[in-house]
């Protein structure tokens, strides 16, 4: 397996053990066959509470083979995959979405401090430092 997909596999007999393996490790992939799951739904129930972040693949052993479940793999590697880079993305966008707004206020701020009468010269040059950094901030958040 582990030439296939290059990940390292581990093997548990029954579902107790699994359910031990998870509480242990982290995994990317967790391969569960469906004749333990409707058999043992107590434990299936308790495996499946450890998965965390695991993508949980489904098969029956009893009919599926080697090049099956290494089918169904390598796809949930590559869902998995998918969806890491998508909630990656979210996330970015949402930090630079956070990032521009709190720009956005700064400027203004600076604006209004350095519009006020008679605010003393080493004050305005300050605000002007900050003026300078946060458009300098602005305009590499925007290259990116």
């Amino acid at each position: 397996m582990k030439d296939a997909t290059g990940k390292e596999t581990h093997w548990a007999a029954n579902l107790q053990q699994g359910t031990i393996r998870l509480r242990e490790n982290c995994y990317s992939i967790v391969v569960i066959d469906q004749f333990l799951i409707e058999n043992e739904p107590a434990e299936s129930d308790q495996m499946l509470e450890h998965l965390g972040s695991a993508f949980p693949v489904y098969l029956s052993f009893a009919v599926s083979g080697m090049e099956r479940l290494l089918r169904e793999v390598r796809a949930a590697l590559h869902r998995r995959k998918r969806e890491e880079t998508q909630a990656r993305r979210s996330v970015e966008q949402q930090i630079r979405s956070e990032i521009s707004e709190s720009l956005t206020a700064m400027l203004l701020s600076c604006d209004l401090a350095m519009s006020v009468p008679g605010v003393p010269d080493p004050a305005v040059e300050k605000i002007r430092i900050i003026d300078d950094l946060a458009r300098g901030m602005r305009q590499r958040l925007s290259a990116d």
